[in-house]
């Protein structure tokens, strides 16, 4: 089987004995690494990987060796692969914590830095010396990191669902959201697991759609639950320490800048009716990039690369064939032209002219306030839930019969 030894390339106690899991597909001289999000693994960039390379089929040799042209690095044992031309090689991995890949024990040992660092290895050990990163959920956050830490090993960045992490990874805050976190969590098996994520990934229109005689609903979940049980439930050291790297995940001003000024372009993807991370988010960090950012919603929820494939493939491969040609980033970018850059061409929007810190100012404290709001919303529908429950069990001790 593959395998990348993270410990080989990086240097750390968060890396020693961490061992990566991956898969390549396809073969050419475009190469496209696949980040995938918290619990899921390689598998779940199916569409994607058939998308750009026509095929499913992995090229990995049974001993996770890499064939080599030593030519390219000196002869270090890694290096740019022997197959060239045209075409488009794929891969993607399992993160720490999840499928085949090192399960740490510890939850320091997650964070968006220490998994982008993975894919940097992982880079290095393949001999990949720029590749066209695209990243699913915490995967974006992981590609944003990897963007930052490494600018100069980027072609693209596609960032799928993305949040800015912390409290932007708070779902939506409604009776149907809440519901499905408390069966997520109470999920022990493949087939409780699979009926959460459905409801999870995708909106319920594409969920009760027919295919033939049977909904996507019942074809989606027999796949799941045969999935789920190949690759086994996520490990609570895992799925916890996945979860603590989303928490703690935060893009800085100058990681921002560093994604912003390396000469690559950004494609932020977005199902509409997401309600694991909210399209506003998505928005907002697309914003952030500009003028390399471009903003693309879709009619789909947080697994939009599976609801909207053709839409999404469609989205990855201009990104790939506008990075290879000579667009400029203003014909790259879609979004509307925003306040500061009409300032900044000289032109009047008003009778007064508007501080542009001033205008950063408010911006700040509008984000402190939203955040504030997501907690108390937060712990308030935790209060409610808790204070239904103890009522419901309340009136079921009262009716129930004295034994005295």
């Amino acid at each position: 089987m593959p395998f990348c030894d993270v410990g080989k390339y990086q240097k750390g106690k968060e890396n020693y004995g961490v061992k990566i899991f991956y898969r390549r597909y396809g073969h050419g001289s475009t190469k496209v690494l696949l980040i995938i999000g918290l619990a899921g693994t390689h598998d779940s960039w199916g569409p994607q990987v058939k998308g750009l390379t026509g095929s499913h089929e992995p090229n990995d040799d049974v001993d996770g060796t890499v064939a080599v042209d030593r030519s390219v690095d000196g002869g270090d044992g890694d290096g740019e692969e022997v197959q060239g031309g045209e075409g488009i090689e794929v891969c993607c991995f399992d993160n720490r914590g999840m499928g085949r890949s090192s399960v740490p024990t510890r939850k320091s040992e997650y964070t968006t830095v220490s998994m982008a660092r993975d894919a940097l290895a992982l880079l290095d050990h393949l001999g990949w010396k720029k590749a066209h990163v695209f990243g699913h959920s915490m995967g974006a956050m992981i590609a944003c990191k990897l963007a930052a830490l490494a600018p100069e090993r980027l072609s693209s960045l596609a960032l799928l669902n993305a949040t800015g992490g912390g409290f932007e990874c708070f779902p939506k805050l409604d009776r149907k959201t809440l519901s499905v976190a408390i069966r997520f969590l109470r999920a022990k098996t493949p087939e409780e697991r699979a009926d959460v994520d459905l409801d999870t990934h995708y909106t319920k229109e594409y969920l009760d759609e027919y295919v033939g005689s049977c909904t996507r609903r019942s074809i989606l979940y027999q796949e799941y639950v045969k999935g789920i049980t190949s690759t086994g439930m996520q490990s609570s050291y895992g799925f916890e320490g996945q979860v603590n790297a989303c928490w703690t995940h935060k893009l800085t001003s100058k990681e921002l800048e560093t994604i912003r000024t390396s000469g690559f372009f950004v494609s932020v993807i977005h199902g509409r009716y997401d309600i694991i991370a909210q399209v506003s988010h998505g928005r907002r960090l697309a914003e952030k990039l500009r003028p390399v950012s471009r903003m693309i919603e879709l009619h789909g929820g947080h697994l939009v690369s599976h609801e909207r494939p053709v839409e999404v493939n469609e989205a990855l491969t201009e990104l790939i064939r506008s990075s290879e040609s000579n667009v400029s980033p203003q014909q790259w970018s879609s979004l509307p032209i925003n306040r500061t850059e009409i300032l900044s061409s000289g032109l009047s929007i008003s009778s007064s002219e508007v501080d542009i810190e001033q205008e950063s100012s408010l911006a700040y404290i509008y984000d402190a306030l939203a955040k504030i709001r997501l907690s108390f919303l937060y712990f308030v529908g935790l209060f409610m839930m808790g204070f239904k429950h103890m009522k419901v069990a309340f009136k079921r001790a009262r009716v129930e019969p004295s034994h005295s």
